[in-house]
């Protein structure tokens, strides 16, 4: 496998039919309670630390973890003292 790199994720999320692929960027400490996106995610965690919640199960993710979540599941999510940035893919079906 290729070193993974921002344009390698871009490039396989989009042949895998993903239609948009963002760097994010969280301030730290921040908290967004229960929500859900019009969209699905494939994520990849880059920098610093979080904690994604759907429902009873709470993961912490840090750099070179992954997440999927499907379109319109609500979850929660909670960043680190250092914030957290993550490459994600999306779908909008």
């Amino acid at each position: 496998m290729p070193s993974l790199n921002f344009d390698v994720f871009r490039i396989q999320a989009l042949t895998e039919g993903f239609d948009e692929v963002l760097e994010r960027e969280w301030e730290p400490l921040t908290l967004l309670d229960m929500h859900s996106h019009p969209f699905s995610v494939r994520a990849l965690v880059t920098r610093g630390e979080m904690w994604l919640t759907v429902g009873d199960l709470t993961r912490q993710l840090r750099p070179g973890d992954t997440f999927e979540l499907g379109r319109d599941v609500p979850h929660a999510e909670r960043y680190g003292s250092q914030g957290a940035a993550y490459w994600v893919a999306r779908r909008h079906d």
